[in-house]
């Protein structure tokens, strides 16, 4: 087993509990339904790049002190690149890795990358 695919095997395993795996095209359908309901957050994630699990670590570690009744998704975007496209071109956003996206409605009403990626931005734009 090559050392990226045991990485990579590591971090899966370790995906927080409340995150919803995003790996398919069709989900994005299903999320802009969601989205009528309540707020769903993206998380782009690149497993090799260290401020990508900087800023998953921070999320994670302020969990709790997001806004109740929020549908969270990760994405590998490594392993899921013509998801990660999708998302760039149905949303409006450029591709950053990492990268939050706030989903309202089936439109992005918020995105953030790199080391801007902070629960109390993010409850800040949920409002």
């Amino acid at each position: 087993m090559s050392i990226l695919k045991r990485i990579k095997d590591s971090i899966e395993a370790s995906i927080n509990n409340d995150w919803n795996t995003l790996n398919q095209l069709e989900q994005l359908d299903k999320i802009d339904q969601e989205s009528q309901d309540q707020y769903v957050i993206l998380f782009k994630h690149s497993v090799t790049c260290g401020i990508s699990s900087a800023a998953k670590h921070r999320l994670e570690g302020d969990w709790d002190t997001i806004n109740d009744g929020i549908k969270f998704y990760y994405l590998d975007l490594l392993s899921h690149r013509d998801v990660s496209n999708a998302i760039a071109d149905r949303y409006k956003v450029t591709h950053q890795s990492p990268q939050i996206i706030i989903i309202k409605n089936g439109q992005a009403i918020y995105d953030t990358s790199h080391h801007s990626i902070n629960v109390g931005a993010i409850n800040a734009a949920l409002g």
